[in-house]
C-alpha cells in the first residue's frame, strides 16, 4: 500500500487523540503501522542490495543477558530424552524481551492516555489478538532494506569516549554526521539499525557486576536521545521500523516526557522497535566492505496476541 506521509506538524492526525499519534494514516482498523511501508516495491528493490551473499545473523542468544534486566525471566531450556530411543524433545521458556527482541504495539502504551495503536485499551490486550505481533507475520514480517549507522565506529574514530552503560544520548547531529561519512542515503520503508557496542559491554559483565547493573530500576543506558527533532528526523526519514544493540534503543532513563520514543513510535505510529540485536559482527562486515546497507529478514514468532517476539532476523550483504 503507498501512502502519502503529511508533514510532522499535521500531527496528531486523530486531533482527539494522545500527542503525536498517526492514528488513521493508513485506516481506522489498521493493525501493521508503518509496516505497511514495506510493500512489494520495497522487497524488490531491497534484493538489489545482495551483493556478496553474506549472510549474518543479528539476534543474540536467546539464553543472554545472563541477569535480564527489570525483572524479566531467565531463559530455560530442558531436553528430554524419550527413552529407550535414540530421540529427543525440548521445552524452551523465556521472556519475549530479555534478549534480542522486537518490541510489538501491544508492549507500551501512552502512559497517561492508557491507551495503545489506533486507540487499543488494556481490555483489548486480554479480550482480542488486536494489534499483536502475528499480524505482522501474517503480511510477510519485517523484510526489506536495512540501513546500519555505526555509532561505535564513528565515535572511535572521532576521539569519542564511549559510555555505553551511561545515560549517553546520541543525537539527531550524530545520526546525520555518521550517515554523511558512510556516504548513506535513505529510502522510503528502510529499516534503520543503529550500532553502539552496548551488547557487547554488557556481555563482558560478569558477577556481581551483572547483577548490580540489571538491579537499578531502570539501569543506564546509550540510545538515540528523546525528544522532538529525534520524533521528526525519524517521521521525515519515512521508516518502517528502527532497531539497535541498545537496551531500549532510546537513553535510559528516559528523558523527556513529552517525546518518548517507546510512546510515539509504538503507540502513536505503529513503528517497531528493535532492542539487544547484536549488531558486532554485522558493523565489522559493513566497515570492511564499505556496505551500510543489506536485504534484511525477520520473520517473528507467530504468537497470536503477541506483545514482543525474538526477531530470528538475518542481514545479506
Amino acid at each position: 500500500m503507498t501512502q502519502q506521509t503529511p508533514p510532522f506538524s499535521s500531527l496528531p492526525l486523530k486531533k482527539d487523540g494522545p500527542r503525536g499519534n498517526a492514528w488513521g494514516l493508513y485506516g481506522p482498523t489498521d493493525e501493521l503501522g508503518m509496516l505497511n511501508r514495506l510493500t512489494p516495491q520495497t522487497t524488490l528493490s531491497a534484493t538489489k542490495e545482495i551483493v556478496h551473499g553474506i549472510r549474518i545473523c543479528t539476534d543474540w542468544a536467546l539464553d543472554q543477558p545472563k541477569v535480564p534486566g527489570f525483572g524479566r525471566a531467565k531463559f530455560e531450556h530442558t531436553i528430554q530424552h524419550k527413552e529407550p530411543r535414540s530421540v529427543n524433545d525440548d521445552t524452551v521458556m523465556f521472556n519475549t524481551q530479555s534478549s534480542s527482541q522486537w518490541d510489538g504495539f501491544r508492549h507500551f502504551g501512552y502512559q497517561d492516555h492508557e491507551v495503545f495503536f489506533n486507540g487499543c485499551k488494556q481490555e483489548d490486550m486480554h479480550n482480542s489478538n488486536r494489534i499483536g505481533t502475528h499480524v505482522w507475520v501474517e503480511n510477510g514480517g519485517v523484510v526489506g532494506r536495512g540501513v546500519l549507522l555505526d555509532y561505535k565506529g564513528w565515535a572511535e574514530s572521532q576521539g569519542l569516549k564511549l559510555a555505553v552503560l551511561d545515560t549517553t544520548e546520541i543525537t539527531v547531529q550524530e545520526l546525520n554526521a555518521i550517515a554523511a561519512a558512510q556516504g548513506v542515503t535513505f529510502q522510503p520503508g528502510d529499516i534503520l539499525f543503529v550500532h553502539s557496542g552496548f551488547v557487547k559491554a554488557l556481555e563482558a559483565l560478569k558477577g556481581d557486576d551483572a547483577k548490580n547493573y540489571a538491579a537499578n530500576p531502570p539501569p543506564k543506558a546509550i540510545g538515540v536521545k528523546s525528544g522532538e527533532e529525534t520524533m521528526k528526523w525519524i517521521w521525515e526519514k519515512q521508516f518502517a521500523a528502527v532497531a539497535g544493540d541498545m537496551l531500549a534503543f532510546e537513553a535510559l532513563p528516559f528523558q523527556s516526557n513529552t517525546h518518548w520514543l517507546h510512546e510515539w513510535l509504538l503507540a502513536g505510529w505503529g513503528m517497531p522497535i528493535g532492542e539487544l540485536f547484536d549488531l558486532e559482527k554485522l558493523a565489522t562486515e559493513c566497515r570492511r566492505l564499505n556496505k551500510w546497507s543489506f536485504f534484511f529478514s525477520s520473520v517473528p514468532l507467530k504468537v497470536p496476541g503477541g506483545v514482543a517476539s525474538p526477531p530470528n532476523g538475518v542481514a545479506i550483504l
